[in-house]
């Protein structure tokens, strides 16, 4: 897609003309400065899209779109790959979650692994938990997909355990690796789960939890990488030996 992506709840019964206003209208009028004539994507962010052609920008915040195609969906990308990501600090996490969306994983489930010293409790937690998910919404949006990544609510490594259980391929970047994740066999299709720890390392117990699950620990390359990075880089390499970049 290169035409800019705005974001709808639903396209069922989308006519041929279509308003969008609130704050997707907003930057599409007064950010974007789209004008008629211009093509734009109307998404849910779930897979389904229709393309259109803009007729006019009303006022500040009211984008009236026309000749509307039909709702298209796309289907789920294979394999699918989700990243369970430490908690960093700061707005590291924001970081990972925006570059791991640009460059196309299909989830990232929130890991309050025993060395993270960020702590997500409470009002706070789930403040948080919000911001990730509104920077899946803005760089899915900016990185032109039709379906967005999801942002799980934080795991337990019990839960994160399960996870890579029913995976098809699990692996937990870590430097007692003694295989490169470039020269892993992969799946084709299925699920692949990768595990990127905190700044202070996964925990030997966690490891051995992890690999009950069938989680074996794997490298990346002779350099270190901080944790807001690992995700993104270990899935660019994915995608690419899957043949998802192909």
């Amino acid at each position: 897609m290169t035409a800019p992506v705005f974001v709808v709840d639903r396209l069922e019964g989308v006519g041929p003309e279509f308003v969008l206003d609130g704050p997707e209208g907003r930057h599409a009028v007064s950010v974007k400065r789209l004008r008629p004539g211009e093509d734009v994507v109307l998404t849910d962010g779930r897979g389904r899209w229709a393309e259109g052609v803009v007729k006019a920008a009303e006022g500040k915040d009211r984008l009236v779109v026309m000749d509307l195609e039909s709702v298209h969906e796309e289907p789920e990308e294979s394999p699918r790959i989700t990243v369970v990501q430490a908690l960093p600090k700061g707005d590291r996490g924001e970081l990972a979650v925006e570059t791991m969306t640009e460059v196309g994983v299909d989830a990232i489930v929130p890991w309050q692994a025993s060395r993270c010293i960020t702590q997500w409790k409470g009002d706070r937690g789930q403040k948080a938990l919000g911001k990730w998910r509104a920077t899946a919404r803005e760089a899915g949006k900016q990185s032109r997909r039709i379906r967005f990544p999801e942002v799980a609510d934080a795991a337990t490594a019990k839960q994160v355990a399960s996870l890579l259980a029913k995976a098809d391929f699990a692996a937990v970047l870590h430097e007692s690796g003694d295989e490169r994740l470039a020269t892993a066999e992969l799946p084709t299709e299925g699920e692949i789960v990768l595990v990127v720890g905190p700044e202070g390392g996964v925990s030997p117990e966690e490891l051995a939890l992890f690999a009950q699950a069938g989680a074996h620990p794997y490298v990346l390359g002779p350099t270190v990488l901080r944790t807001s990075t690992a995700g993104t880089a270990a899935a660019a390499l994915l995608l690419g030996r899957t043949g998802r970049w192909s």
